[in-house]
């Protein structure tokens, strides 16, 4: 485990959570986008994309207030689910959201283990 201070651990523990709710949530609608009629789909895929967008967003605040490599992760797999759900594959880009979740969740888990360790949880 690569050790940190406790500020770093709060915030990592902070975005890393907040970013995994949010990333689940946009896999979520990315699958739901399949079942949308064609009609629906393309104002939909607008919607998921800026949504994806101020996930990213997020993360790039993640990963300049902590340093964490993680978050650079999920944010490299995130832009690949943006590029996948630009181009009308969604399955595709729910896996790679998935990637990103599974980045994101890294940090929080090294976080929380740091704040255990500290009694702070």
């Amino acid at each position: 485990m690569v050790s940190m201070d406790l500020a770093t651990a709060v915030k990592s523990y902070q975005f890393g959570e907040r970013a995994k709710s949010e990333l689940i949530i946009s896999s979520q609608l990315c699958l739901a986008l399949t079942g949308f009629s064609d009609n629906e789909r393309s104002g939909g895929r607008r919607m998921l994309l800026m949504l994806m967008e101020s996930v990213r967003n997020e993360l790039q605040f993640a990963a300049r207030s902590t340093g964490q490599s993680e978050f650079r992760k999920a944010i490299d797999f995130l832009n690949e689910a943006i590029s996948l759900t630009e181009s009308n594959q969604q399955e595709q880009a729910s896996g790679k959201i998935a990637m990103a979740i599974s980045a994101s969740t890294t940090p929080a888990q090294e976080a929380w283990q740091v704040l255990e360790k500290n009694g702070l949880i």
